[in-house]
């Protein structure tokens, strides 16, 4: 008799361990399938005049937080070249990839987004151009503040930030050596590539995210704002330089983080 019971009591237990492993087994799953999925690819492309390495500020903080990141080097001889300097990126990645650009980058990736690997766009201070339209059309679409400007193309046809006017129009809030050193290292541009009309259009049918940098000298706000409410871009405004993506990289990652959780 004593064992009859023993045996009941011991079959009632594994029936309750059994349960309680299946119901945590069930809890874990369900917390598994609450976490927002995310797309984990991201690719950081710059504009003019400053190169790749200005991302590692915000290649730093989205690397701490479990993205795959790439950045581009952009020969910056023609918008082609460019835009398959990108897809080049684009393509070795094992997954969707939300692309980020940063000023001349902006039209850059908004040919490169067509990609069918591309889930999302991210303008950071960048042009947004529309199919047909030009670089230089949106750069001449409000006054020129007198703190930036250009050079003439050279006898190369290569354009430069103007080197006395870099800090102030530029990069105003870095610092003076930090700024002295990009001034220094700038990656001019083939002129002829603001001249070069847009051929595809991702913004169209992909997700955008728009950044405005709100002391931006080299890009008139206001010509952001103009290019993005056009495109229906979600807009963030951050206040800081052209350079936004070195001087706020929290802010700006942000932002990028947030359409890798949104563009399933």
């Amino acid at each position: 008799m004593k064992t009859s019971i023993k045996s009941s009591e011991n079959l009632r237990l594994l029936v309750f361990t059994i349960l309680f492993i299946a119901s945590l087994v069930s809890l874990g799953t369900h917390v598994a399938n609450a976490q927002p999925k995310r797309i984990k690819n991201i690719v950081l492309v710059h504009g003019a005049f400053a190169d790749g390495s200005g991302w590692k500020p915000v290649y730093d903080i989205l690397v701490k937080k479990g993205y795959n990141v790439s950045i581009v080097q952009n020969p910056l001889i023609s918008l082609k070249a460019d835009v398959d300097a990108t897809n080049s990126v684009i393509d070795r990645q094992d997954g969707k990839v939300i692309l980020v650009g940063h000023s001349w980058g902006g039209t850059v990736i908004t040919e490169a987004g067509v990609n069918e690997k591309v889930a999302a766009l991210v303008y950071v201070a960048a042009f947004m151009p529309d199919k047909g339209e030009t670089t230089g059309k949106w750069v001449a679409a409000a006054p020129a503040s007198p703190d930036a400007g250009f050079t003439t193309p050279d006898q190369y046809s290569y354009v430069y930030f103007d080197p006395a006017k870099f800090h102030g129009g530029f990069a105003g809030d870095l610092s003076k050596a930090q700024s002295d050193f990009m001034n220094a290292s700038q990656v001019p541009i083939i002129g002829k590539c603001f001249e070069e009309p847009v051929h595809n259009v991702a913004w169209k049918s992909k997700p955008s995210y728009g950044i405005i940098a709100t002391q931006d000298k080299a890009l008139n706000p206001s010509t952001e704002r103009a290019m993005y409410e056009r495109a229906k871009a979600k807009i963030t405004e951050i206040k800081g330089s052209h350079v936004i993506f070195m001087s706020q990289p929290e802010a700006v990652a942000k932002i990028i983080v947030a359409a890798t959780e949104s563009s399933q």
